[in-house]
C-alpha cells in the first residue's frame, strides 16, 4: 500500500522510519488525538529508542523564539557530518476554540525552511490529550527521536506553568528574554532559574540590554546553582548576530552533561515526571467516571450536613476507584 494510504500505526511508523514525512505527520496526529491508537504510537516509540538531542525554547510573546528557532535550524541542519543533519521543530501553540488544532502555522512561523525536506516542522496542540501538554509533548518528541531526528528544537508560545513544564521536558531548556524586562524577571525568576540552563538576551541591540543582563547575573548570584551555571548570551536573531554563539554554547552544555554523566541522570528524571504524570493523569480519568452523573452534588451534600468532612469524602471515593481487597490481612488487632 502507499505511504499516501497508510493508517496503521505500525505500518505508519515504519514508513517514517524511511523517511516519509507524511506518515510522521500522521503519527504525531494520533499523539495529539489521544486514546488507544496514541498509546499504541507511544509503545511503537519505546521499544524503537532514538538518541535525539532536545532543546527547549521558551519565553514571553513577542520576545523572537520562532525567529531565533529559525536561525538555529539552520546551523543544526550545516552541524551534521554530512553537512546536512536533518532536524525537527515542535512548536507548541495554544489550542484553536474551533477546531482544537494549533492556531499558528508552520509556514509563517518559519518560511526560510518549509520547503526543505530534511526539517520537519510541526505545530502541535494537545487537543484534550490524557494529562495535556505534559505527556503528550513528550510523546512526540520521542517518535521524532525514533524515526531518526538527531535534534528536536521544541518552542513553546509562553511562560505559563505549562509551558515552562513542556520546556523543562528537555535536555536543554533555553530562555529567551527582551531588554527592559525589568520587573517580569522577578515575576517569573523561580520557575525560570529552576528550568533555564541558558538565558538568551534577544533583541540585544535595544535599550536596556546591558541592565537586563545584569538583572539575570544578578539572580544567579542569589541562587544555589551546581556545577553549571547558565549562560547569558546576546542576541539579535532578526539579523542573525549572537546565533552562532548560541549554538556553540548550547553545544557546550550537551557537553557538559556528557563529561558530568548528568545528561543519563536527567533522562532518567524526566521518564520518572512523565510516568507519573500519566498515573496521575488516569486517576483523575477513573475519578471522574466515578464523579459522573451527579456524584459531586451528593458528595457536597453530606458535607455541608455535616455528615463527612472532606477528608472522609474524599476516602469514599478513593474506595470506589480502588476498592479495598477483602482476601487482604486486617491491620486491626484483638
Amino acid at each position: 500500500m502507499p505511504a499516501s494510504r497508510l493508517t496503521d500505526p505500525a505500518a505508519l511508523f515504519e514508513a517514517a522510519r524511511g523517511g516519509d514525512q507524511a506518515s510522521l505527520a500522521r503519527l504525531l496526529s494520533l499523539v495529539e488525538r489521544g486514546g488507544p491508537r496514541s498509546r499504541e504510537v507511544a509503545g511503537l516509540a519505546y521499544t524503537t529508542p532514538g538518541d535525539a538531542y532536545t532543546v527547549g525554547i521558551t519565553g514571553a510573546p513577542g520576545a523572537g523564539k520562532s525567529t531565533l528557532t529559525d536561525r538555529l535550524v539552520t546551523l543544526a541542519r550545516q552541524a551534521g557530518p554530512d553537512g546536512g543533519d536533518r532536524v525537527a521543530v515542535l512548536a507548541v501553540d495554544p489550542s484553536s476554540p474551533y477546531s482544537g488544532g494549533a492556531i499558528l502555522g508552520d509556514r509563517v512561523r518559519m518560511p526560510s525552511h518549509a520547503l526543505d525536506d530534511r526539517v520537519y516542522i510541526r505545530s502541535m496542540a494537545t487537543r484534550g490529550h490524557l494529562g495535556g501538554l505534559a505527556v503528550a509533548v513528550p510523546n512526540a518528541v520521542r517518535v521524532l527521536s525514533s524515526v531518526g531526528m538527531p535534534v528536536v528544537l521544541v518552542e513553546t508560545v509562553g511562560v505559563g506553568q505549562q509551558e515552562v513544564e513542556v520546556a523543562a521536558a528537555t535536555d536543554t531548556t533555553v530562555v529567551v528574554v527582551n531588554p527592559g524586562w525589568g520587573d517580569a524577571i522577578q515575576a517569573n525568576k523561580a520557575g525560570l532559574l529552576e528550568i533555564a540552563d541558558l538565558f538568551v538576551i534577544n533583541k540585544a541591540d535595544r535599550p536596556g540590554a546591558r541592565q537586563t543582563r545584569r538583572d539575570l547575573e544578578l539572580m544567579l548570584d542569589l541562587t544555589e546553582l551546581g556545577p553549571w551555571r547558565p549562560a547569558i548570551v546576546e542576541t539579535v536573531a532578526s539579523a542573525g548576530d549572537g546565533v552562532d554563539e548560541l549554538w556553540a554554547t548550547i553545544g557546550r552544555h550537551r557537553d557538559h552533561q556528557i563529561e558530568q554523566g548528568t545528561l543519563a541522570v536527567h533522562r532518567r528524571q524526566r521518564l520518572e515526571r512523565e510516568f507519573r504524570q500519566i498515573l496521575a493523569a488516569r486517576l483523575r480519568e477513573l475519578t471522574d467516571g466515578v464523579l459522573a452523573g451527579g456524584g459531586v452534588d451528593d458528595i457536597v451534600r453530606v458535607m455541608l450536613d455535616g455528615e463527612v468532612d472532606p477528608y472522609e469524602a474524599a476516602d469514599r471515593v478513593v474506595d470506589r476507584v480502588m476498592p479495598s481487597d477483602p482476601t487482604a490481612p486486617s491491620d486491626s488487632r484483638d
